[in-house]
Order: structure tokens, then C-alpha cells, then sequence
């Protein structure tokens, strides 16, 4: 929710606008509202509306009428009062989108009993307030402490002081009611200042601390959504989700607001299925209803003797089952309501790069390929030349026994002779 322009410095302050959080546009606070009335103007014979939305910590508004008709934009840091003493806030909105905002929230528009704007803030009741903002964090542990030592079941979730510092406010969530009417004293007695306590929901205390959701993006309750809205897990049950507690319920610990954001499509996109619980006569027997595909409208029957056995079917081919059914007739069969359908061959795997090796950045080895071929020569080399010095020697010795007995033969006859 942070300005365009704006990027967070070293203290946590936003930096960018110079503005440190009270920039023009009111965008880095939350649940902020766009005017879009700024600027046109008023006709010539109509009167200002003089009041003002003012926001305080946390996203506290409320509204303020103008007695003395400052000049005032969104953005000003203003005195406003308060009992008892006086509050400093921040200018959200003026003009007539004010009175658009009271209408919605149902403010009556009338300006005497709204409280009034006193003056714009001077320097030093902006020194006294963030004086006192700086204290929160310190008084909140020790105020925890304190419920701990006295064994209340409640968890102190924000503190704020008022501007001037004269009174401090305790927002707490807790499941069963409390006795804090000796938190109250000690609280006092520690701090010296009046003590108010307010409780809270766990949604409004999720709203009022923020986070990030599951979604990756900052809470609905704490960036724009005003209204919480009962959410029940039957919303879940319409949108085919499975009921886990663990993945339903947000950071509040309650379900999800956004649950029933896209509840009212799902609703009107069931208009055209039957429920889930019917039961389909046929010749082959009764088919209970195993499972629903809203987005691709089909359904999904099995008989009572093959359970395992499931028959896809579109939801026109089962309402037409259904409107025999209650004209007391029976259709053939499930397969005769089937519609045979040609799916295309998907690829299980597609290479998108367009490259097939996954070692295509390594460079080659081109030395150690070359290397070895030598090698490989050397050896064939060799091996071709014992080879050839094997048959050399062993034709050189046929020849010396052929002599051999060449000689041995001459001499046998001329003895014999």
C-alpha cells in the first residue's frame, strides 16, 4: 500500500515522497479511500460540505466537522477533540465524498453532533505524539506481563496512546468474558495515565496488526475490505474444497473472507446440476453420483453392484435421465447417455528451449579424445607389428625345416646307394 515512489528506509519510515507516511494521496496507509471529486468543483450557489474524515493509528477513522473553517487537504496533521483532552490524526478525505462515506457507513450527517477539528497540529503536539507512539511497544509487554501475573484468560493485541498522552487505550481479544477490573488498577498505577479497554474480534485484531496471506499478498481485512461477512463451511463445500481446517482458516484462526468471494458464481453455475444425492433408475439398476467437475460440467455416475466402475456423463445427458425418471419410465442403460469423445494425445514432455542435451553449455573434450586416439594408433601399431614380425619368424622357420629335411632325405639315399 506503499506510494509508487516510496521505498522503505533504514528506521522503517517510507522514503521517496519526504513526506514520512503523510504523503498527498494517503497511499501508504491502509484502507485508504481515492478522491475522486478533488478535482471538480462546486457549483457557485453551493456550500462546502465542512466535515472531514480523519484516520488514526491502525486504520481508526472517524469522522469531524470543521467550525472554523480551516483550510484543509488530505495529508494534514490536525488537533481534533477527544475526552479527555485532544487526539492527533491525519486527514484521509474532505469535500462531499464525506458525506458519501458517512452515508455508507451510516453516519447521520448531522455536523452538531459530530465531534470538532480544533486546530491544525503545531510542532510541538506532533513532538508529544510520536513521543507517546514510541512508548507503545514497551507498555504493551508490560501490560501483557501484568495479565499474566494476574491469570486472565486474554491476549493484549495493541496499544495506542492518545495524542496528548493523557489516555491510553487497550485493545484485547478474548474467547470468554474477563474480570479485568484489577488489570485496570494495576494498569494505572503503572503507567499514571486513564486506562480504556476495548475488545476486539480476532478478525479485527488480524486487521489491525496485518500480515501476509497464503495467497502472497497483504491481508484483504487490512489493505480494503471494511466488512466481515459470516463465512460458514458450507461455502467451501459448494466450491468442491476439501474441508481442512488448517488450509480454510486464515491468520484471525476463522475461515477465510475470501471464501465467498467467488461463492455467488458457484451457486449460479450448480443452477443447471442436480443434486448430488439423486439417484439415477435405469435398466441396469440404480447409479449414485460419485463426483462433480463444475468448470468442465460433468458428473460422474457408478451403479450399486459396480461401484468401482465410474461412467462420466455431461449434466444435459443426466437431466435428461432425470426428467424420465420423473415420468416414471427407466432408461436403458448409463452407456447409452455417454457420448464417446476423442481426446487429442498430449506430450508428456515438451522441450520448450529447444535444446536436447542438458550438458549443451559444457564445453568439449577435445584434447583427451585426441589423446586417446594417438594412443589407440600407438597401440595398433604395435600390435599390428608383432603381428607381422610373428608371421615373418614362423615363415623363415618353415623354410629352415623344409632344408632340413631336403638334406636329411639326400643323405638317406646316398647311403642306401
Amino acid at each position: 500500500m506503499g506510494c509508487t515512489s516510496c521505498a522503505t528506509g533504514a528506521n522503517g519510515q517510507p522514503k521517496g515522497c519526504r513526506n514520512n507516511g503523510t504523503c498527498g494521496s494517503d497511499g501508504c496507509n491502509k484502507l485508504t479511500v481515492f478522491d475522486w471529486l478533488s478535482n471538480m468543483s462546486l457549483p457557485g450557489n453551493v456550500d462546502p460540505f465542512n466535515a472531514v474524515e480523519i484516520r488514526f493509528k491502525n486504520g481508526r477513522k472517524n469522522f469531524f466537522r470543521n467550525p472554523e473553517k480551516l483550510t484543509l487537504s488530505i495529508g494534514d496533521v490536525v488537533a481534533t477533540e477527544a475526552s479527555p483532552g485532544h487526539d492527533i490524526g491525519i486527514v484521509t478525505l474532505t469535500g462531499e465524498l464525506v458525506r458519501v462515506q458517512m452515508k455508507k457507513k451510516k453516519v447521520q450527517p448531522n455536523l452538531d453532533e459530530l465531534p470538532k477539528v480544533y486546530r491544525k497540529a503545531s510542532q510541538k503536539d506532533i513532538d508529544v505524539w510520536q513521543k507517546m507512539r514510541d512508548k507503545e511497544l514497551d507498555v504493551q509487554k508490560q501490560s501483557r506481563e501484568i495479565a499474566m501475573r494476574l491469570g486472565l484468560q486474554m491476549k493484549i493485541s495493541d496499544v495506542e496512546y492518545q495524542g496528548d498522552g493523557s489516555k491510553v487505550i487497550f485493545y484485547y481479544t478474548a474467547e470468554e468474558r474477563v474480570d479485568f477490573r484489577q488489570l485496570i488498577k494495576d494498569l494505572a498505577r503503572a503507567f499514571s495515565t486513564r486506562i480504556e479497554m476495548k475488545q476486539v474480534g480476532f478478525r479485527q485484531e488480524a486487521a489491525r496488526l496485518g500480515g501476509i496471506g497464503s495467497c502472497g499478498r497483504e491481508l484483504c481485512c487490512s489493505t480494503w475490505l471494511t466488512d466481515f461477512r459470516s463465512v460458514n463451511t458450507s461455502a467451501a463445500r459448494y466450491q468442491q474444497l476439501s474441508l481442512n481446517p488448517q488450509k480454510l482458516a486464515g491468520q484471525c484462526g476463522k475461515l477465510k473472507c475470501c471464501l465467498n468471494y467467488e461463492l455467488d458464481t458457484y451457486l449460479e453455475a450448480l443452477e443447471e446440476f442436480p443434486k448430488t444425492d439423486i439417484k439415477l433408475s435405469t435398466e441396469k439398476g440404480k447409479a449414485h453420483c460419485q463426483k462433480v467437475d463444475i468448470f468442465k460440467g460433468l458428473m460422474w455416475f457408478s451403479y450399486e453392484n459396480e461401484g468401482m466402475t465410474w461412467h462420466e456423463m455431461e449434466v444435459a445427458r443426466v437431466n435428461e435421465i432425470v426428467a424420465l425418471n420423473k415420468k416414471g419410465k427407466k432408461a436403458t442403460s448409463l452407456e447409452d447417455y455417454i457420448e464417446d469423445k476423442v481426446y487429442p494425445t498430449q506430450e508428456l514432455f515438451e522441450n520448450v528451449v529447444g535444446q536436447d542435451s542438458l550438458t549443451r553449455f559444457d564445453q568439449p573434450k577435445r584434447r583427451r579424445k585426441k589423446r586417446r586416439n594417438k594412443n589407440n594408433k600407438k597401440k595398433a601399431e604395435t600390435v599390428t607389428a608383432n603381428t607381422t614380425g610373428g608371421q615373418k619368424k614362423s615363415a623363415s622357420g618353415r623354410n629352415k625345416n623344409k632344408s632340413r629335411n631336403r638334406n636329411r632325405n639326400r643323405n638317406r639315399n646316398n647311403k642306401n646307394a
